[in-house]
C-alpha cells in the first residue's frame, strides 16, 4: 500500500440475528478499507469475512441495495440491516447506523494508518 492511500479498520459492535428465543446474539465486528474501493466486514467464525463495494454500503444505509451476496437495509432510523448470503446459509447483522456513517467518512478522510472502536 502506497502512502497516499487510505487505510481504516474500526470495530464495531453489531448483533447476529438468529432463529433462538432471543433473536439477537451480540458479535464484535471489524470494518477495514484498505482504499482500492471495497469494504471489508469480519465476523467472528463461522460467518467469516466479506467484500463488497463502499457505494453499496452508503446506498445501503438511504434504501434497501443489493450487491452479489451482500443486502443491506435501513432498519428504523438507528439501525442497519447487512445480509451475507452464501451456500451455507444466511448471516443477517444488525449495525447501529452511527458507527456504520462513522466508517464511511472516515475512508474519505483518513490518509494514514488508524483504528478506533465503535
Amino acid at each position: 500500500m502506497s502512502a497516499d492511500e487510505q487505510y481504516v479498520e474500526q470495530y464495531a459492535r453489531a448483533h447476529l440475528v438468529t432463529g433462538a428465543a432471543d433473536g439477537h446474539r451480540p458479535v464484535p465486528v471489524v470494518l477495514r478499507y484498505d482504499g482500492d474501493g471495497q469494504v471489508r466486514v469480519a465476523l467472528p467464525a463461522p460467518e467469516g469475512e466479506w467484500t463488497f463495494p463502499r457505494e453499496l454500503l452508503e446506498r445501503g444505509l438511504r434504501a434497501p441495495a443489493a450487491g452479489g451476496d451482500v443486502r443491506i437495509w435501513p432498519c428504523g432510523r438507528v439501525q442497519a440491516v447487512i445480509e451475507f448470503h452464501a451456500r451455507e446459509g444466511v448471516a443477517v447483522v444488525q449495525f447501529d447506523v452511527k458507527a456504520l456513517i462513522r466508517f464511511l467518512r472516515r475512508t474519505y478522510t483518513a490518509t494514514t494508518p488508524a483504528t478506533t472502536t465503535g
